[in-house]
């Protein structure tokens, strides 16, 4: 009995071993081969798996994943890079996941660089499932990959995009709550930790400063 439970527990790591190999090679192809050629799961299953393959010894590579519904609220989250997400309230609005959660089926890349300094590849699409009735709305929400740019040259969506332009990375943070940045046209509350100074005679990208 001990050697079956042996053999079976050996099967069972050559298998997830493989199975991440095998993510691995068809995500050089996009997810979308990942998930219609080989696996057969949707597209958010398929970005959902990448982000969890990190058995010791096989790990994949370490990817963020998350889904976000059309009020910006972020339904389900895993994350095997440094990037955290919020807990409550809205992400960032310049964050490109939630761009895509208005144009359904359209894949969009973007380098976005965290506060901390950070530099992220995030491939965001827009997907739309049905309701189950005519008299109810689709459920429309966006899913999120993305991986930290060190890890970018195994990551298909990063071919185009300047990595060694620090410039060309987008500004973006957890949250508004939680952003130090001091001149966020989008920003729509002050952080959480700081204090503002209102000068009634001062009229800046917010109506605050941020000390």
């Amino acid at each position: 009995m001990l050697h079956q439970v042996h053999q079976t527990q050996t099967y069972v790591k050559r298998k997830g071993f493989q199975l991440q190999q095998t993510f691995n090679v068809f995500l050089g192809f996009g997810v979308s081969r990942c998930q219609n050629r080989r696996f057969g799961v949707s597209f958010e299953q398929a970005c959902h798996r990448l982000s969890s393959l990190q058995r010791p010894g096989a790990r994949g590579l370490p990817f963020f994943f998350c889904r976000v519904d059309m009020a910006g609220n972020i339904t389900k989250r895993h994350s095997a890079t440094r990037l955290q997400f919020a807990r409550f309230g809205g992400a960032c609005p310049l964050w490109i996941v939630h761009e895509a959660v208005a144009i359904p089926d359209r894949i969009l890349v973007q380098l976005a660089e965290t506060p901390d300094g950070v530099r992220y590849v995030s491939m965001a699409k827009g997907l739309v499932k049905p309701s189950g009735s005519y008299t109810r709305s689709p459920r429309r929400f966006a899913v999120a990959l993305g991986c930290e740019v060190e890890h970018a040259d195994a990551f298909i969506y990063a071919d185009g995009l300047d990595l060694d332009n620090a410039a060309a990375a987008t500004p973006i943070g957890i949250s508004c709550r939680l952003c130090p940045r001091q001149r966020c046209d989008q920003r729509a509350f002050p952080p959480a930790d700081r204090q503002i100074l209102i000068d009634p005679d001062v009229r800046d990208v917010v109506p605050y400063r941020v000390l």
